[in-house]
């Protein structure tokens, strides 16, 4: 699995004449080199559903002459440019007008991805119909024919489906459509059964042939669907819709599976599909280093124009990101996280209660704590209940993670074994409602005020002290041991029609209404969704709170440092050369046009001073790949540097 990978789409419509006729192997060996490439996902089959070569299992492009698939092999293989191949494997336009009973429907008896026929888009295939069959016979005649180093099979997943396929299949057990529960298990088998018969297929001449499922998103809580791949690849294009927060949470998970996995961004400035769009050099420099920051290697996605040119431009982009890139491996093969924090997915804690269909995604509570501690320059995994918590000093359980039997086992042995927590909102409690672990409060309710107010009894960084507005969900608690670190205050009343004031809300009746942040022998306990409230509402205070929290829960973090709050830190430990990598990234995302993540400007962040604690002597402290030799104190256990310029991205070695 290499570093730098294109991921090429090449989704063509059959209306579009001369596929391919400007194709030429020198000029598209050139781009990969322009564009430092060394491997990259080219296709089989698109998601209109015509083959890009001579095929008995499919169709040809009607207007493509050769074997584009074959020629594009041939020229990466001649200049060591690896070549996975793409299967369109969940949509076939092509296939979909011929047989709509093979696809995917819902309880109303439409398709997806659009409803209808008489909408522009693609239709989804359900795997539990004929349909399989005939994606078996594709990808066994790819594997059989050309050199693939890996295939790619895209728009897959547990779908539910109630097309008549399944409703047969369930009737024919026995079974009623109209339960939920029994059209779930169904919807698991076909998904299992689809990745069994593909990887089959995929992997009949070589065993060791990578094939990847993709959904768009790795579902935390669901290891058995993750395993179900050779490695991962995280789409997340921050311009797509995904943000500069998800990569961070995705990859904080994967590298917890022990699976290599590569992170998939675009060189769009929007997301699939455009074509003409290009982001700033910038912004594609920063998201390979952020891969590169958390233990991942590299994918940028491209689409070829019909014509089968490659754009100079795209790798000319592709080439500034990737050049780096190229520099840096060394420093980032086989890595593993040093973590001192642990973020308990809810999204994990749901899959792993309810493995339905709905891809549920990290919602705001997760994505609120990893902004949080992201910017609080905090070492962290995100983990699922499957993990090893004596692994981590700190385990956050962020707003709505309720407690079952086994959960509660797992977190005492963890508690006893001096492990510490820092539990919001509803987490904690079990289904009567009251806390398992020892957070120094008794559950009484529902705060019924919303907003209400949070007094702390500390100083904050950044604010004076006040009565700060919770705009998320609180609970009523009553102080059992341990020491309370602020409390709640009500407003006077919830706006209503005969009751509100002024333009938003209600302010504090400035009256203490009972203890909102206790730390008890277990750790700490805060009443309100406060990492949700963070997602929302991004309020400075909230952090500062939380980061308070953590601070007496970890007193000995393993990393310190000066960088400001936009920049990000991890250590990656590189076991075989005996050193860690301190990564530092700063760049500063803005928003333009109606929700698109921009990174232009990579601002130089000078002299930052970091302290590492390590437990074995260190050797030398230097930059890479620049192997520039930094000047360092090792006291006791703790060393201490300065990163002279940060710009963008940098690395420091620690070798022991």
């Amino acid at each position: 699995m290499r570093f730098r990978q294109i991921h090429l789409d090449f989704h063509t419509s059959e209306e579009i004449p001369g596929i391919g006729i400007n194709f030429a192997k020198q000029q598209f060996q050139q781009m990969l080199q322009k564009g430092h490439v060394d491997s990259i996902t080219v296709f089989s089959k698109c998601h209109h559903g015509w083959a890009y070569h001579p095929s008995k299992v499919n169709e040809q492009h009607p207007h493509l002459t050769f074997d584009l698939l074959g020629a594009m092999i041939e020229a990466a293989h001649e200049i060591d440019v690896r070549t996975p191949v793409y299967i369109s494997a969940g949509l076939d336009e092509k296939l979909a007008r011929r047989h709509p009973e093979w696809l995917n429907r819902n309880q109303e008896d439409q398709t997806s991805w659009v409803k209808g026929f008489m909408l522009p888009g693609y239709h989804q295939f359900c795997f539990n119909t004929p349909y399989l069959d005939i994606l078996v016979a594709q990808i066994e005649e790819v594997v059989e024919h050309y050199d693939a180093d890996g295939i790619f099979l895209d728009i897959v997943g547990v779908r539910q489906c109630y097309c008549q396929y399944c409703v047969r299949s369930v009737r024919e057990r026995g079974g009623d459509p109209r339960d939920q529960a029994v059209m779930q298990q169904l919807w698991e088998e076909t998904y299992a059964n689809y990745t069994r018969r593909t990887n089959e297929a995929a992997q009949k001449l070589r065993a060791d042939m990578p094939v990847f499922h993709n959904g768009g998103h790795i579902r935390k809580g669901r290891r058995d669907l993750a395993l179900m791949n050779t490695h991962l690849e995280l789409e997340s294009l921050p311009t797509g819709g995904w943000g500069y927060d998800h990569f961070p949470l995705s990859a904080r998970y994967a590298q917890t599976l022990g699976m290599k996995y590569l992170g998939m961004t675009g060189k769009f400035h929007t997301t699939w599909g455009e074509f003409g769009g290009y982001k700033h050099p910038n912004a594609l420099r920063y998201e390979t280093s952020l891969s590169l920051a958390n233990g991942s290697r590299c994918s940028i996605g491209d689409q070829l124009h019909p014509e089968g040119l490659m754009d100079e431009s795209t790798y000319h982009l592709i080439g500034a990101a990737y050049k780096e890139v190229e520099e840096k491996e060394a420093w980032c093969v086989d890595t593993s996280n040093i973590a001192d924090v642990a973020l308990l997915s809810i999204e994990a804690v749901y899959n792993d209660e309810d493995k339905g269909t709905t891809e549920l995604r990290a919602g705001d509570s997760d994505a609120g704590a990893v902004r949080m501690l992201l910017e609080g320059k905090i070492l962290f995994d995100v983990i699922d209940t499957e993990a090893d918590f004596q692994a981590y000093k700190v385990i956050i359980m962020p707003d709505s993670i309720m407690m079952n039997s086994s959960l509660t086992a797992k977190m005492l042995a963890y508690v006893q074994r001096g492990g510490k927590v820092l539990a919001t909102g509803k987490s904690g409690l079990n289904k009567d409602n009251k806390f398992d672990l020892d957070l120094g409060v008794r559950w009484a309710g529902v705060n019924q005020y919303v907003p209400s107010f949070f007094k702390p009894s500390f100083e904050l960084p950044s604010l004076s002290n006040a009565s700060f507005v919770m705009y998320s969900e609180g609970q009523s608690i009553e102080l059992t041991s341990g020491e309370v670190l602020g409390s709640r205050e009500h407003s006077y009343f919830n706006r209503d029609i005969f009751t509100f004031c002024s333009h938003q809300h209600t302010p504090s009746t400035l009256k203490s209404a009972g203890p909102g942040m206790v730390e008890g022998s277990h750790g700490i306990y805060i009443a309100w969704n406060v990492f949700a409230d963070y997602c929302q509402k991004g309020s400075l205070f909230l952090k500062e709170i939380v980061l308070y929290g953590i601070s007496r829960l970890l007193p000995e973090p393993t990393l310190k440092t000066s960088l400001p709050a936009q920049g990000i830190v991890t250590i990656q430990a590189q076991e075989e050369h005996n050193r860690w990598i301190q990564h530092t990234l700063y760049a500063s995302p803005v928003k333009r046009g109606s929700g698109i993540e921009v990174i232009e400007d990579l601002i130089p962040v000078y002299d930052t001073e970091v302290q590492v604690r390590v437990n074995q002597a260190v050797n030398k402290v230097y930059l890479a790949p620049q192997l520039e030799e930094l000047v360092f104190v090792q006291t006791g256990n703790t060393v201490t540097y300065t990163v002279p310029k940060v710009h963008g991205h940098q690395m420091v070695v620690l070798q022991f």
